[in-house]
């Protein structure tokens, strides 16, 4: 009888009370997160590991103040003088190279800017701001954001000045902000990977690729256990292990939106 009742009390309560999920939490970009990425990597990682990842897809600085507060294991970022700070300063160890892909500036069909086709978006960006067409900013301190900005310094363009009425901080991730620039008919930076999985695009399309200063590397960075009690130490090791060693390294290169490839791997 007693074991009858050990039976129907396991069956009634929640499985979370006999085993608790293993899981890690991972900050990272919404580039990352809503090119469809993660989706395709995570069960491969859970497959092979047994453990879950939980994703918190913020921008980049977000992310890394995620890290410094401890509200996650590990990081995977795209802004490297950040990524060098976190850990220089002690909160982040072992930052590794993971993958790359590059930045695009979209544009809306009219290209009121007379962008399309240059070679160098220091330059398109000198052309928008002349002629002061809608851009639309993440601004909202991601890589994205932050690799933005240091393009319209390079340009030599102070958006903060000149930026007054066409120049939109929207303080929203990568799709978003898509959309907003859909709506508003506005130029945007924006990576590879959400662009290449975005549908709403209306009448925006590329109109500068291929400027070296476009390139987009990504770094995975442990979270430093010794700053903070409750870090999953080795099991975050063992997703920083798998992601920039061999499995990982080929899932990367196995995700593609209509058979382009999306992010390229780049572990050492």
């Amino acid at each position: 009888m007693l074991k009858r009742l050990m039976i129907l009390a396991a069956l009634l309560l929640p499985s979370t009370v006999w085993a608790e999920e293993r899981f890690i939490t991972v900050a990272s970009t919404t580039s990352t997160d809503q090119s469809g990425l993660f989706g395709h990597l995570l069960p491969l990682f859970q497959r092979d590991s047994g453990i879950s990842v939980r994703v918190v897809a913020v921008g980049t600085g977000q992310a890394i103040k995620l890290g410094e507060r401890g509200d996650a294991d590990a990081l995977l970022v795209h802004d490297r003088a950040g990524e060098d700070k976190f850990v220089a300063e002690g909160f982040g160890l072992d930052r590794r190279d993971v993958m790359y892909n590059d930045f695009v500036l979209i544009g809306p069909s009219g290209d009121p800017a007379v962008v399309k086709g240059l070679a160098s978006v220091g330059e398109a960006f000198k052309r928008i701001a002349a002629a002061k067409a809608a851009f639309a900013s993440r601004g909202d301190d991601s890589g994205t954001h932050r690799g933005e900005l240091r393009m319209w310094k390079a340009a030599g363009v102070d958006v903060k000045a000149a930026g007054a009425g066409w120049y939109r901080e929207l303080g929203s991730g990568m799709g978003p902000t898509l959309n907003t620039a859909a709506g508003m008919n506005a130029y945007v930076l924006a990576d590879r990977g959400t662009w290449a999985s975005f549908k709403n695009r209306q009448s925006l399309a590329i109109v500068v690729e291929g400027d070296k200063t476009l390139f987009n590397p990504y770094g995975s960075i442990l979270v430093n256990p010794a700053r903070h009690s409750g870090i999953k130490a080795a099991d975050a090791q063992a997703w920083h292990h798998w992601l920039t060693g061999p499995k990982g390294q080929a899932a990367i290169a196995g995700f593609k939106i209509d058979g382009e490839q999306l992010f390229f791997p780049d572990a050492r």
